[in-house]
């Protein structure tokens, strides 16, 4: 990336930095920056708590030194024969042929492999970065929806302890579900969400295994006459397990 310069908003690096894509001057900048303005600290610290949580493995960086041995094994194998040599057997030309080709397609073999991992880690960047931005979309998506002015809220208890928690409006034609329980469900039961129309089920999203609380989007949520909550069999259900957990009328 290229140094920030007066056309330039220093804004835009902060998804960059998050991703450690910046450079020693550029993360310099952008450091003197943050201790100057308040809504980009707040703005890096949530992205820090998202990109945690979107990250699914270590990346396997390939060791500094994979250069300088590919390089010195170059080196260290004879590719031309002594100034003077002695007449040699056809064993063993045979034999000095195949060790210099083993050791070529070691030499091969460890710049690929070096290539292939940061190709994936390339990718893997890429893909954090889309997940970002997906999850920063989703984020604005849900507060045009809880600030709308015909924003509509009801909430209910969970019979588990907890509660849900329903926002909708019909100038966005969609709605917020924020599930708050006291504890995740046993081990291999999730929480799922279900919107109701005309007394048909559709599942709305399932948590994961241990997870407790979630905030969904639903397109279209007020056109329903209902949400509902159950316990499931993890992953997810095809449909909905009496006795629900709890259901929120939406008219």
């Amino acid at each position: 990336m290229s140094a920030p310069d007066e056309k330039n908003d220093v804004h835009s690096l902060i998804g960059a930095y998050v991703l450690d894509a910046l450079d020693d001057l550029e993360r310099a900048a952008f450091d003197r920056h943050l201790r100057d303005c308040e809504v980009c600290r707040l703005e890096a610290d949530e992205l820090f708590e998202v990109t945690a949580q979107l990250a699914d493995g270590a990346w396997s960086v390939p060791p500094p030194g994979l250069r300088d041995d590919v390089l010195a094994e170059i080196t260290n194998t004879r590719q031309l024969p002594p100034a003077i040599p002695p007449r040699p057997r056809q064993q063993d030309r045979s034999r000095r042929g195949l060790r210099l080709v083993a050791a070529a397609a070691a030499v091969v073999a460890a710049l690929g492999a070096g290539t292939a991992v940061y190709q994936v880690q390339d990718q893997r960047v890429r893909d954090a970065q889309s997940r970002l931005e997906a999850a920063r979309a989703s984020e604005a998506r849900v507060r045009s929806i809880l600030s709308a002015p015909d924003v509509q809220t009801r909430t209910e208890r969970l019979k588990s302890g907890g509660q849900v928690t329903v926002s909708s409006s019909r100038l966005q034609n969609a709605g917020v579900i924020m599930l708050a329980a006291d504890s995740a469900p046993a081990a291999g039961r999730v929480y799922q969400m279900w919107t109701i129309q005309s007394g048909a089920p559709a599942s709305a999203g399932a948590l994961r295994e241990g997870q407790s609380a979630a905030v969904q989007v639903v397109e279209g949520l007020p056109a329903m006459s209902n949400v509902g909550v159950t316990i499931e069999r993890a992953p997810e259900s095809a449909t909905p397990t009496a006795p629900l957990d709890a259901l929120v009328d939406l008219v």
